[in-house]
């Protein structure tokens, strides 16, 4: 795995679920760091789809890893969400919890600070179920295709989220704006992007294994999403570095960009 961008095959093959989990969703007992970083995006999310916040019907989540908490705020937002994930295992691993399985990671702490933030801790069992019944599909997806969600085609959505899998999924920023192009085909005119990036990381691990990234500034993620045929609407960064990255990066860039209607 060393010394060439780690493509789709080595991530069908080596990335495990449970490790990458354990190492950057630990949330109350895995390092301080990460945990801040997951409260930052739940407060992000909290905000954009919270009240006043983006709805709609559809919501198409790209490169959901084995996670759901980039969901829980979209949930009560939107009637119809797709996840999606390249790996066979990070798809298992999500059918799993939405089926309520045996051995099930546990997302107990992430849903009470989800329904913290919407005013009433105590709903965390029932916001789980409503989000059960609003993931409609979990579907394989590869952003680098001009289609992300082939052979699947589904109807333009009123959202597309993408929280931490592009810089893993891009080996370039050229392939980089390609993705987000291939993003915006997803999305009816007037739809919104909402993506939060991690700015100039090279590398990151899952257990014993390093998993490349695009190293992006926050100027060109910027640029990229303009490009794609955007309009920011929000931007915020976060400078807390991760402390399970292979080298230090620049933070977080949460973004918040509503497709244009014409060209």
């Amino acid at each position: 795995m060393e010394g060439s961008f780690t493509g789709g095959d080595v991530y069908q093959k080596h990335f495990l679920p449970r490790d990458y989990l354990a190492t950057y969703y630990s949330f109350e007992d895995g390092p301080l760091p990460e945990a801040e970083m997951i409260k930052f995006n739940l407060e992000c999310l909290h905000k954009t789809f919270g009240p006043g916040g983006l709805r709609g019907d559809t919501l198409i989540d790209i490169g959901s890893g084995p996670t759901i908490y980039q969901v829980l705020a979209a949930c009560e937002a939107f009637t119809d969400i797709t996840l999606s994930d390249f790996t066979d295992r990070n798809r298992e691993e999500l059918e799993k919890w939405l089926r309520k399985e045996p051995g099930a990671y546990d997302w107990t702490p992430a849903l009470k600070f989800a329904c913290e933030l919407e005013g009433n801790s105590g709903r965390w069992q029932e916001k789980a179920e409503k989000l059960r019944a609003t993931v409609k599909r979990v579907l394989k997806c590869d952003a680098n295709l001009g289609n992300p969600l082939a052979p699947a085609v589904l109807p333009p959505a009123d959202c597309v989220l993408t929280l931490l899998a592009m810089e893993c999924a891009c080996c370039s920023l050229d392939a980089y704006r390609a993705a987000l192009r291939n993003l915006a085909s997803l999305l009816k005119p007037g739809g919104h992007l909402v993506t939060t990036v991690t700015l100039n990381i090279s590398s990151y691990m899952v257990g014993k294994l390093k998993f490349s990234c695009v190293s992006l500034k926050k100027e060109e993620v910027e640029q990229a999403v303009l490009d794609a045929g955007f309009d920011i609407e929000r931007l915020l960064h976060n400078p807390q570095n991760y402390s399970a990255t292979t080298a230090p990066n620049d933070g977080m860039c949460f973004i918040v960009a509503r497709k244009r209607s014409g060209p």
